[in-house]
C-alpha cells in the first residue's frame, strides 16, 4: 500500500504551528519579563513612598531621634495584604530606633532612595532605604528608614499580567490561524482548477492547458504543457510509424509468401531455380526495410529521450566507414574518407548521427556510382558524394517524406533511408540538403550548422 503523502495544506499548517509556537515562548517570556518590570516598578514606589512617609515623621527631640510611624505609611503598604511588611529605622551609630534588627542595613554609597533585595525569616524580601540628614546641635548625622515587603503581591501582578498578555496573543493566533487557512485554501485555488482541467479530459486529449493561473504557476502549467506536446509528437510518430510499417510490410512479405507457394508446386528445376533467386532478392530487401523501419525507430525513440553531448563530427565518419554495408562496395576504395585535421564539435547524440550518415552512405553505394566519399566540413555538416546521377533536382523537396517514391527513388527504394536522415537533422535543429559538385556527381549533406543553408540549395 502506497504512502500517503502528506499535503501542501498540512505542510503549511505545521510551519504555521510551529511558527505560533516559537513566537508563543517569546511572546511569553516577553510577558513575564514585563510584568515582572512592571510589579517592581509599582511596588518599589509604593515601597520609596512608605520609607518618605516614615522619613518625614523622625525627628530630633532633647538630643534624641524620635520616630512617630504615621498611619499613612501602613495604609500604602496596606496595598499589598498578601504580603509580609518589615521596616527598620536606623541611627548615624547603626543602632536600631525601632523596627527589625535582622533587617541587612543598606549599601552605602547610595543615593538619597535606593532598592535591594534581602531575606527575612527565610523569604526573600524587596527593601527600600531613604536616608535623611540632621544637621542640628543636639544631632547631627544621617538616619536611615528602610521598609520592604515580600514579593507574593509582585509575583502575582507579574503573572496576572504575563497572562492577559499570553490570553491577547493566543487570540491572535487562533485568528491569525483562521486567516492562514482561508489564505492557504484560496492560495490552493489554482492547483484544483488544474487538477480539474486535468481529470476532466479525455485520454487522447493532449491539447496545452488555458487554465488561469498566477505567475508562481505559470512555469508549472508550462511544463505540464511541455510534457503533452512531447508526448503528442511521440504518440503522432508511434502511430505514424505503425500505419507506415504496416503499409511497407504487406507488400513484400505477400510477394514473399506467393513466390513460396509457388516455388512448393514447381517442379521443373530451371524455373524453381529463378524462384528461389527471386525469394532470395524479395528476403534480402525484406531485411532491409525491416532494419530502416527499426533503425526509424530508434532515431523517433533518441529525438528527445537521448541526452546530447559535445562529439567530434570525424569520429562519426569514422564509425559509418566501419558500419557501413562493404558487400555493396566493389573494392576498398569505393568508400573514401576526408576529414579535417581539426576538431569539428558539435552537440548532438552520436548514434542518431552515425545511424543517418549510414543511410546516406548505403544509399549512395546501392544507388549511386563508386567513389563514394564522406567528407566533414566546419562548422558542423557531414556530406556524402558519389559520382551518379542521383535524385533529379525536381524531386529534392520530395526526397525525406516517408516512403517517397516515383522520381525521389527512382530504383525502388523505399525512402525509409532518407527519412531517418531528415529526422535527425530536424532534432539536431538542422536540415538534409542536396546539391551537384562542380565536378559532378551527387551530394547529400546533413548540416547540423545554425544557419545551414535551405534544402536543397546547392553547396
Amino acid at each position: 500500500m502506497p504512502e500517503r503523502a502528506p499535503s501542501i495544506a498540512l505542510r503549511l499548517g505545521i510551519a504555521v504551528a510551529l511558527v505560533l509556537a516559537v513566537g508563543g515562548v517569546g511572546v511569553a517570556a516577553a510577558a513575564l519579563a514585563y510584568g515582572r518590570e512592571a510589579a517592581r516598578e509599582a511596588y518599589d514606589r509604593m515601597l520609596a513612598g512608605a520609607a518618605f512617609d516614615i522619613a518625614r515623621a523622625v525627628g530630633v527631640s532633647g538630643g534624641d531621634v524620635v520616630v512617630d510611624i504615621p498611619v499613612s505609611a501602613f495604609e500604602l503598604l496596606a496595598l499589598a495584604p498578601q504580603d509580609r511588611v518589615v521596616y527598620r529605622v536606623i541611627d548615624r551609630e547603626g543602632a536600631t530606633l525601632t523596627g527589625y534588627d535582622e533587617i541587612p542595613p543598606p549599601p552605602r554609597g547610595a543615593g538619597e532612595v535606593s532598592f535591594y533585595a534581602a531575606e527575612f525569616g527565610g523569604e526573600p524580601v524587596r527593601l527600600a532605604a531613604v536616608r535623611r540628614r540632621f544637621a542640628e546641635r543636639a544631632y547631627s548625622g544621617e538616619v536611615a528608614v528602610v521598609v520592604g515587603h515580600t514579593l507574593r503581591a509582585r509575583s502575582a501582578l507579574a503573572w496576572d499580567i504575563a497572562r492577559n498578555a499570553m490570553s491577547l496573543a493566543a487570540l491572535g493566533g487562533l485568528c491569525l490561524i483562521v486567516l492562514t487557512v482561508a489564505a492557504v485554501r484560496s492560495a490552493l485555488g489554482p492547483l484544483r482548477r488544474v487538477e480539474a482541467a486535468l481529470a476532466g479530459r479525455r485520454p487522447e486529449d493532449l491539447s496545452p492547458l488555458t487554465v488561469e493561473t498566477p505567475r508562481e504557476l505559470r512555469a508549472t502549467v508550462g511544463a505540464i504543457n511541455g510534457f503533452m506536446a512531447r508526448l503528442a509528437r511521440r504518440m503522432d510518430a508511434m502511430q505514424a510509424y505503425i500505419a507506415d510499417a504496416a503499409h511497407q510490410l504487406r507488400t513484400p512479405v505477400a510477394a514473399l509468401s506467393a513466390q513460396a507457394e509457388l516455388a512448393a508446386e514447381e517442379t521443373d528445376p530451371e524455373r524453381l531455380r529463378k524462384l528461389a533467386e527471386r525469394i532470395r532478392g524479395r528476403a534480402a530487401g525484406l531485411g532491409r526495410l525491416a532494419d530502416q523501419l527499426l533503425n526509424q525507430a530508434l532515431v523517433m525513440h533518441r529525438a528527445d529521450a537521448a541526452p546530447r553531448e559535445r562529439l567530434d563530427l570525424r569520429l562519426v565518419a569514422i564509425r559509418v566507414v566501419e558500419e557501413s554495408d562493404h558487400d555493396l562496395a566493389s573494392t576498398a576504395e569505393d568508400l573514401q574518407l576526408d576529414l579535417p585535421e581539426d576538431a569539428v564539435m558539435v552537440t548532438g547524440d552520436a548514434l542518431s548521427l552515425t545511424e543517418a550518415t549510414k543511410n546516406l552512405v548505403n544509399n549512395a553505394l546501392r544507388y549511386g556510382a563508386p567513389p563514394v566519399t564522406i567528407a566533414v566540413r566546419a562548422p558542423g555538416r557531414i556530406e556524402v558524394t558519389d559520382r551518379g546521377p542521383g535524385i533529379p533536382e525536381a524531386a529534392w523537396p520530395e526526397a525525406g517524406r516517408r516512403f517517397a517514391r516515383s522520381e525521389a527513388n527512382p530504383r525502388g527504394g523505399a525512402g525509409i533511408g532518407l527519412a531517418i536522415v531528415r529526422a535527425v537533422a530536424e532534432a539536431h535543429g538542422g536540415r538534409m540538403r542536396f546539391s551537384r559538385p562542380e565536378v559532378g556527381g551527387f551530394r547529400a549533406t546533413l548540416d547540423l550548422a545554425p544557419g545551414g543553408a535551405a534544402e536543397g540549395a546547392p553547396s
